[in-house]
């Protein structure tokens, strides 16, 4: 230490040296302010580190809260899903299918083996499963008949190896799908050349195309034939199964029901991106349809609901979308649109009266008004629902005239034109009401109008809004000619699968689109979308890959 002080002083003294008082207590300033410079840039150094450190601290903590939610949330729906699939196998094997007989039997089965196939899909989300486990579950594949016609369609890479050398191929790997055109069958046989190069010692083959069900047999057109016949020209599944087998294969009506399942589960991220899409409109037709849900418990049905909401008849896209729900309660429709607010086009009917009072614009329909007095006038040739009708039939006409108009040029004529009429229309209405006795059918007849006047006439202010409801009550009429073939629905879960999957295949018709051409395409396609280019596939943005491939 002794030395080390001598060394500091002498050190000093010749820093010191030939300076005079002044200079020194100037020198010994400038050290005093470099060094309190270098303290704060040690303290600021510090900060970072601590503030850096916080901050990752924080992030973590919000990585392991995210995570949590996440697992909380996984439990959730296993524990849901694992109650429900124990549910759905009683179903299937206990006494209550036994309730049923003949087409019901049937179609019960049918239902219950869809749902069974869904809620496997989704708990694989979930718990995805071991090797061993894929391997017991994998069912058997069904023998094809020899006799099929087959097509050839090889998957080779180039012979090329990365070292430069020419690879030699060794073997090769086939895939048999099976595909489904216009009642003929056809193997369609995936060959992928084995490749080798002696040199490196490297072994290179195609990779398997990506399929909608992994390792599943049917392709992409079998299933959307299959969609399309259940969902579009309700064909059952145990119908199906008997058109299958007079063209030569018999395919089971439980591999039917899984590969409609796992469809269905697979096409859920569509319809999701189908309905953020509608919702983003301003003007909303909606309505709703009762359909009979089977109650096996007590081996009967009880009234469900289809509620179907559209985009207003002059927004930019085109598009349905269905939701089932277990009554007609308004709060369904409160629970779909949820935030959002805007002009909802629709009847009288009491459960949309909420939406209204939280900041729902209602928008009448003139067709539903018309209905009235057309039916007082069918019964009595009433002289009053003659006149009421013409009016109604001169706000229609102006209708059709302004309708491919640009939304200026219709609301100028309907400005001009449409509001003297109808202002006509509710003068007569108002005074012929007084002569007419309470509680007669006129009488209901104009209340209704008289009632819903300001709803029934807003259109006229507002280029967007269409006279009536008459695009959702189009879209709804599959499902009510459906019910003939469907007798019931077989669960809720089956119910809200089928209106997903109806959901797109309307969609695609609204659009121009062959709904099977469309169908075949997103399920071929579907495997290696992007999350974030899913909008792509929606049948009012939809264009085939190829386009002869829809001539």
């Amino acid at each position: 230490m002794l030395n080390a002080n001598s060394s500091l002083n002498s050190t000093v003294a010749q820093l010191l040296q030939g300076k005079s008082f002044d200079e020194i207590v100037r020198l010994v300033e400038e050290r005093e302010r470099q060094a309190q410079s270098d303290r704060q840039g040690l303290v600021q150094a510090h900060t970072r580190v601590l503030v850096e450190k916080d901050a990752k601290l924080v992030e973590h903590t919000q990585v392991l809260v995210e995570w949590e939610r996440e697992l909380k949330f996984k439990d959730t729906m296993i524990s849901k899903l694992t109650l429900e699939l124990a549910l759905l196998k009683r179903l299937k094997f206990g006494q209550s299918s036994e309730q049923f007989k003949g087409e019901q039997k049937q179609l019960f089965e049918e239902s219950v083996m869809i749902d069974i196939s869904e809620v496997q899909a989704q708990m694989e989300v979930f718990v995805p499963a071991t090797p061993a486990q894929r391997i017991k579950r994998q069912p058997k594949r069904i023998a094809l008949p020899p006799n099929l016609p087959s097509k050839d369609v090889h998957h080779e890479l180039d012979s090329t190896c990365g070292c430069g050398c020419q690879m030699q191929r060794i073997g090769e790997d086939v895939t048999q799908k099976l595909d489904y055109t216009a009642g003929q069958f056809e193997v369609i046989k995936h060959i992928r050349g084995k490749w080798a190069c002696r040199s490196c010692n490297t072994l290179r083959q195609a990779p398997v195309p990506a399929q909608i069900i992994d390792k599943g047999l049917a392709t992409s057109g079998l299933l959307a034939h299959v969609l399309i016949s259940k969902y579009l020209d309700h064909l059952p599944l145990y119908r199906q199964e008997y058109i299958f087998g007079r063209a030569g294969v018999a395919i089971p009506r439980s591999t039917l029901a899984s590969w409609v399942g796992k469809c269905g589960v697979a096409l859920q991220p569509l319809v999701s991106a189908l309905k953020e899409a509608v919702l983003k409109c301003t003007v909303l037709h909606a309505d709703e349809t009762p359909v009979a849900t089977l109650d096996p418990g007590k081996g009967k049905t009880h009234r469900s609901y289809i509620w179907a909401y559209a985009p207003g008849a002059h927004e930019s896209i085109n598009a349905v979308i269905y939701d089932f729900c277990e009554s007609r309660a308004g709060r369904h429709a409160q629970e779909f649109l949820g935030e959002w607010r805007g002009s909802l086009v629709v009847d009288d009917f009491s459960g949309y009266k909420q939406l209204m009072r939280d900041g729902v614009e209602e928008v009448g329909c003139m067709a539903h008004a018309r209905r009235k007095f057309f039916e007082l006038f069918e019964s009595n040739k009433s002289p009053m629902a003659d006149t009421a009708l013409k009016y109604i039939q001169a706000l229609y006409e102006l209708e059709r005239e302004v309708r491919d108009l640009s939304a200026e040029q219709r609301w100028s004529m309907r400005q001009s034109r449409g509001k003297p009429i109808a202002n006509k229309m509710h003068e007569w209405l108002t005074e012929h009401r007084k002569t007419i006795a309470d509680n007669s059918a006129a009488s209901r007849a104009m209340d209704y109008t008289l009632k819903r006047w300001d709803a029934l006439v807003r259109y006229l202010d507002n280029a967007s809004l269409p006279i009536d409801n008459n695009k959702i009550e189009n879209a709804i009429r599959p499902i009510s000619l459906g019910r003939k073939n469907w007798m019931f629905v077989g669960s809720q879960r089956a119910g809200e699968s089928a209106v997903a999957i109806m959901s797109l295949i309307q969609s695609a018709k609204l659009n121009g689109h062959d709904p099977y051409e469309y169908l075949k395409d997103v399920l071929e396609r579907l495997p290696t979308q992007l999350n974030s280019q899913i909008a792509e596939l929606l049948p009012h943005n939809w264009q085939p890959l190829f386009e002869d491939a829809v001539q």
